[in-house]
């Protein structure tokens, strides 16, 4: 006989079984709480000369209440209309100083403000003050540091307007910034919710082709239109570092300020309206004036329109002037490029871009410096006879790098570098720069040698390297390689040339990365500049390699693999296993197999990975490598499905093969399109018995014209998109799954709607998810509260689903 249950009852049930769970904020266990509950090192500012040494002192996270305060989002913008700041900002809290080739104690900034909250340092160009802005609870201050004396002085009241970020420039008599105020009768903002609309929002399209991404925090009426203008407008002022200060210009909506290499010109450049609902802020129409320094307006440089008609591609660009900015190695020269395309990748042409120079004060049209064949990228320059140009193209992953005589437009540039930029084991390194007699960064030159500082990546491991480059023979000479197997080097910076002195960071798997003066010229001399002890110590010991292996097409992959604490490679205890990953797209096999992991890099577990459960049994390969290939005309996600199961497959083969996991408890995870990566996983194969995605997209016919690597948009490849959708395909998911978002992503593409409805479908269709959204959020994870919590939920996830 049939029971029949009367409706009623069956609601009920079903309530309860899709209730909302209410919880409190957890902790994780005690061996993950010490770990990710550290107190974080310092970082390190140094002057031009290191001569002197700042250290920046930051709490290791936000508390709830840090993203709890009010906030508009406008433009593109998150700030906190209260004091005029990104409401993003990670504050500091405290400033030391100390001479750097002397072994003294740190110095206590005296005079910091109570409850400091100190972002946008800037050192003055010769290197004796340092600006920063203080937070306060109704604005933010100007505030400065006499280096010698570490004393801290306040300049300003909190009326400083860091809404479009750093409100100040140092000009160049170091005792004279220029900074944006709020005008003294600025409007009180429109509340939204209390002043009425005076109609309708009405949008046109206008018949002209625009792939635009799908960008958070845009303008969405008339209020938001004035509320916008109303934030980003500002009065210069000039400021002395004695507190007098004088109005420079009037009330605008400045976006950008640039001094001349001689100080005697500024250009400034101002948003102008129409305002836009559907791009940011970086696409509305602008204009750039260059003005003397006395404010006297010199001429009108550049004008551009509203930006939100843009050819497909990612080497598209928009016509006219664009990358204007100031010749480093000359008085008063504008240097800009203009796309000779029309700013659309598939016109067919011979050369992509052209390059100017116009001199002030700007009476003569501009002169061509070079043409390049493929998208101008940037530009060092050097002196009269020297500049380094690069150009590249996305769509062959091609970059090249090409010598030019600014003085000689006809001489045809030399191209030194023609490579493939995903191609690292081929890197030359980048060209070191020092300050010239403008305080600008120019290429560094000694007996026509230029230098390269490189990663050093090759298949035996990697070795950083200086390069010293001849720019007349353009042969090169090896200064230094490294030659730690057991840390690793980054060389920072060449502090001294005939010296052969440099800035390096040392550091190994259980040793915090430090600072160190090393001298290329004699061997091992190295001087220690900081000595930051290790904060995990719990961790320490902990086996940890990097393993290659490879796919079942022959592509070589590659992963930092973790053993537990403790284990014993003896026994081979079989141990559930942990695979943390994030898809990359590349254009060829020798590419896609290069690995730049590093096994001596320091072990910083943080909450981006899965390093924590090497305390609690778990085996953990981290960053395992999951290329996706697309070769010739093929690209990369036409077949995405297939190599993404591929190298997860890849991956637990070749851990399984050293013995240490049970291939049956396996997990995997991943953040954004490594959340992307974890539900097609688990939705496509049967290789993992759980997963946990956090902040990712679903759905892609909701970022219909391209994500992440994607240039072609829905209507040309439905089947791409369609396929790749874990959203499309919800009904084959059966594998536990835990989603995490933050509440008010802001990356392009990941908006929270995306989980929300996911775990809908997946609900719906009965598989087995649990969906976690942490208030406040954005798309990187910040509170003290949510990190702690989302720990526990991972943990308690694993120890259900997997370890047992």
């Amino acid at each position: 006989m049939k029971l029949k249950i009367p409706f009623f009852l069956f609601l009920g049930l079903s309530l309860t079984t899709f209730a909302q769970e209410n919880l409190t904020y957890q902790k994780p266990s005690k061996s993950i709480a010490d770990l990710a509950d550290y107190e974080r090192a310092p970082s390190v500012s140094m002057d031009t000369k290191k001569e002197y040494m700042l250290l920046t002192y930051r709490n290791t996270y936000k508390s709830l209440d840090d993203l709890n305060q009010d906030e508009l989002r406008l433009g593109g913008l998150r700030i906190n209309p209260i004091t005029n700041i990104s409401s993003t900002v990670t504050y500091i809290n405290n400033l030391k100083l100390r001479k750097i080739k002397e072994k003294e104690e740190e110095v206590q900034v005296v005079g910091l403000p109570t409850n400091p909250r100190i972002s946008n340092i800037s050192w003055s160009p010769n290197d004796t003050k340092i600006l920063f802005s203080h937070t306060t609870a109704s604005g933010v201050e100007l505030w400065f540091i006499d280096v010698a004396s570490a004393k801290a002085t306040r300049l300003t009241e909190a009326t400083v307007n860091a809404n479009l970020g750093n409100p100040f420039s140092w000009m160049n008599d170091n005792e004279t910034i220029l900074v944006k105020m709020l005008p003294k009768n600025r409007p009180a903002l429109l509340d939204a919710k209390k002043d009425l609309p005076t109609g309708p929002i009405i949008s046109n399209a206008d018949g002209a082709k625009s792939q635009n991404r799908t960008y958070p925090d845009m303008l969405k009426n008339k209020n938001d239109e004035i509320n916008f203008e109303n934030i980003i407008t500002s009065e210069l002022y000039k400021i002395n570092l004695n507190g007098t200060a004088t109005l420079f210009k009037n009330a605008d909506m400045y976006a950008g300020e640039s001094f001349s290499p001689d100080g005697n010109y500024i250009m400034l450049t101002t948003i102008q309206k129409p305002f836009s609902y559907i791009v940011p802020l970086n696409r509305f129409p602008s204009k750039s004036v260059v003005y003397d320094k006395t404010g006297n307006e010199v001429k009108v440089v550049n004008e551009v329109p509203l930006t939100e008609i843009i050819p497909k591609g990612f080497m598209a660009v928009r016509k006219g002037k664009r990358n204007m900015s100031w010749r480093a190695d000359k008085p008063a020269t504008l240097v800009y490029a203009e796309a000779l395309d029309a700013g659309d990748p598939a016109n067919k042409v011979e050369f992509r871009d052209e390059v100017f120079l116009w001199n002030a004060p700007f009476d003569a049209a501009a002169t061509s410096l070079v043409k390049t064949p493929q998208r101008y990228s940037r530009m060092i320059w050097g002196n009269d006879n020297v500049a380094v140009v690069s150009d590249e193209w996305y769509d062959t992953r091609n970059t090249k790098t090409y010598l030019i005589n600014p003085s000689n437009p006809s001489q045809a540039p030399k191209v030194i570098f023609d490579r493939n930029s995903q191609d690292v084991y081929s890197d030359p390194g980048n060209f070191e720069t020092r300050k010239n007699q403008y305080n600008r960064y120019v290429l560094a030159i000694e007996n026509d040698n230029a230098f390269l500082i490189g990663d050093g990546f090759t298949k035996n491991g990697q070795f950083p390297f200086i390069t010293a480059y001849n720019l007349k023979t353009l042969q090169s000479n090896r200064l230094y390689t490294s030659a730690y197997t057991d840390k690793k080097e980054d060389l920072l910076e060449i502090e001294d040339f005939k010296k052969g002195t440099v800035l390096v960071q040392i550091q190994s798997k259980n040793e915090y990365p430090n600072y160190y003066l090393r001298n290329i010229k004699q061997k091992n001399k190295l001087t220690p500049i900081t000595a930051f002890k290790n904060p995990f110590e719990s961790i320490k010991n902990v086996s940890k390699e990097v393993i290659k292996y490879k796919r079942k097409d022959g592509v070589e992959l590659s992963g930092t693999l973790y053993l537990p604490v403790g284990y014993d490679k003896v026994k081979k205890e079989k141990m559930p296993l942990l695979i943390w990953a994030y898809p990359a797209e590349y254009k060829d096999k020798n590419s896609a197999g290069q690995s730049t992991q590093n096994p001596n890099e320091f072990t910083f577990p943080n909450y981006g990975s899965f390093v924590y459960w090497v305390t609690k049994g778990y085996v953990v390969l981290d960053d395992a490598a999951f290329p996706i290939i697309g070769e010739g005309k093929t690209e990369p996600n036409d077949n995405f499905m297939t190599q993404l199961v591929d190298n997860a497959e890849a991956a637990i083969n070749a851990v399984d093969a050293l013995g240490y996991i049970n291939r049956k408890k396996v997990a995997v995870g991943g953040h954004s399109y490594g959340a992307f990566m974890t539900a097609n996983l688990l939705t496509h194969s049967n290789l993992f018995a759980c997963g946990i995605a956090r902040s990712g997209a679903y759905n892609r016919t909701l970022t219909p014209f391209g994500f992440q690597s994607e240039q072609r948009n829905y209507w040309e490849t439905p089947e791409v998109y369609n396929t790749m959708s874990p959203f499309m395909n919800a009904d084959k998911m059966k594998t536990p799954m835990l989603l995490v978002h933050g509440e008010a992503d802001n990356n392009p593409g990941t908006f929270t709607l995306q989980t929300e409805r996911y775990f809908q479908a997946l609900k719906g269709l009965g598989a087995p998810a649990r969906m976690v959204i942490l208030p406040k959020e954005s798309h990187g994870y910040a509170a003290k509260e949510n990190i702690l919590h989302l720990l526990w939920e991972q943990d308690q996830f694993l120890e259900k689903y997997l370890k047992n």
